[in-house]
């Protein structure tokens, strides 16, 4: 299940130029809904707002998973994920994992210091302690909003088959991601069709998975890179997470057409 969380909430990284020109904003606002066949059983937020910590100014971004519906009546869950950001380098400062699945709960909170050492970072963890690791790394949002500035742009110059590696905290551990670029697919989406930018993260075979290719992204070929689609194949089935509504885009979305069977 921690491989479907890292995934789905979020994906990538390691350092950032300051004069790069943002994708994104505060005031921008993403809503999902998650599906498993014609199954509606859960929704997702993600958001950006201005914010202070420890008296610096910093992009506060917020992502909130939680069940609806009957499959929340079966088995509640309500996962929330902080990062507090510094608005020029797009590093985290602190980050927030707030888990309530079931009876299951975790709460922790990960304090990030990118300049005491020269060589690498160090994080302070409530539930684990100081840990020493790779300068630069991100934690599992703020490596979403990075990958959206510093990989994304550009992806002309991408071919089918290119890998993307990326270093992050999640869960307590350090926990790279690889992401392998499938080329460009329009899709049909509830706020219209969009052409997309398609990643596959390579996944661990096992409990979960039977390929390393059973998760897909999909994210806006504009200047927004908006991650628009999710879909995980697993052993028991395939869901999807897709965009539903959306505020606050630095650009406005290129949007081919709108299907009215939708």
């Amino acid at each position: 299940m921690r491989h479907i969380k890292a995934l789905l909430l979020a994906l990538l990284i390691p350092a950032l130029s300051s004069g790069q020109e943002k994708a994104y904003l505060p005031g921008e606002k993403i809503n999902f809904v998650i599906n498993y066949g014609i199954i509606q059983g859960g929704a997702v937020s993600l958001e950006l707002q201005t914010d202070t910590f420890r008296g610096r100014n910093v992009w506060h971004s917020t992502l909130l998973g939680r069940t609806t519906g009957m499959v929340d009546a079966v088995f509640k869950v309500k996962d929330i994920y902080e990062s507090f950001m510094e608005p020029s380098t797009g590093l985290p400062v602190f980050s927030i994992r707030n888990i309530r699945e079931g009876r299951y709960t975790k709460y922790n909170e990960v304090i990030f210091d990118h300049y005491s050492r020269p060589d690498s970072s160090v994080l302070t963890s409530d539930l684990s302690g100081v840990h020493v690791t790779e300068k630069g790394i991100h934690d599992i949002l703020s490596c979403f909003y990075f990958m959206r500035n510093n990989y994304l742009p550009g992806y002309e110059k991408m071919k089918k088959g290119d890998v993307i590696t990326i270093n992050t905290w999640f869960a307590d551990e350090y926990y790279p991601i690889i992401m392998r670029y499938m080329g460009t697919e329009e899709i049909k989406t509830k706020i219209g069709r969009l052409k997309c930018l398609k990643f596959n993260p390579v996944t661990e075979v096992g409990r979960l998975f039977k390929t390393q290719d059973d998760v897909t992204f999909w994210f806006t070929a504009d200047r927004n890179y908006l991650p628009v689609r999710i879909r995980f194949n697993i052993f028991v089935g395939a869901f999807v997470a897709e965009i539903v509504d959306y505020e606050g885009l630095k650009y406005p979305l290129e949007i081919r057409g709108k299907d009215t069977n939708q």
